[in-house]
């Protein structure tokens, strides 16, 4: 049993991509508003590590809007076929520009031309219109390669408590949590289910 967070999320992320049938990288991203308005909605984990967890998103989204008014979000994984779930809570901070230019370059084209053509979270008249935005951006990069929008980046979550959840018989469950520690370490403690 790993006392190291980044060990044991290593250890369950590598056993939810071979065991889940769909998106095992797939994450909910609770977020609130200056308000303090929740929000969640389901984001994929493309780099994890010790200075955190990233995702991407269009910086003008809904979620991007929330993340400047309040940079403290929840994320869960939820891999149902394990019976697990991690729970990470901590204040987020966008990527370098990069590393957004890295992970761009590694999306496929039509993902790359998407980008471009979305106005993310804001109204759409008609499916109509998006497509001709996404013709429209084909078109543009026609013959060349498709650079990061401006409007699109990642952003880091860098983890001030992880819990660790595991379905057990009678719903007896097990719960460990992670705190960090001033000297950089982590504590390790349990909580009831």
């Amino acid at each position: 049993m790993s006392n190291d967070p980044f060990a044991l999320f290593d250890t369950w992320y590598a056993e939810a991509r071979t065991s889940e049938p769909n998106d095992s990288n797939a994450m909910a991203l609770a977020t609130a508003d200056a308000d303090g308005r929740p929000s969640v909605r389901m984001v994929l984990l493309k780099g994890h590590g010790r200075d955190g967890f990233v995702f991407y998103t269009n910086r003008g989204s809904r979620k991007a809007g929330e993340l400047a008014a309040n940079p403290h979000v929840a994320l869960l994984f939820h891999w149902k076929s394990l019976r697990r779930q991690i729970r990470i809570e901590g204040p987020v901070a966008p990527v370098t520009d990069a590393e957004s230019d890295a992970y761009f370059a590694t999306r496929s084209r039509d993902s790359q031309l998407g980008a471009w053509a979305s106005d993310q979270s804001r109204p759409l008249d008609a499916r109509a219109t998006f497509e001709a935005r996404f013709d429209a951006a084909r078109a543009r990069f026609d013959g060349q390669e498709v650079t990061r929008p401006p409007f699109w980046g990642g952003y880091r979550v860098t983890p001030q408590r992880i819990e660790f959840w595991q379905d057990r018989a009678h719903r007896l469950h097990e719960r460990r949590l992670f705190t960090p520690a001033a000297d950089g370490t982590w504590h390790e403690g349990l909580l009831y289910p």
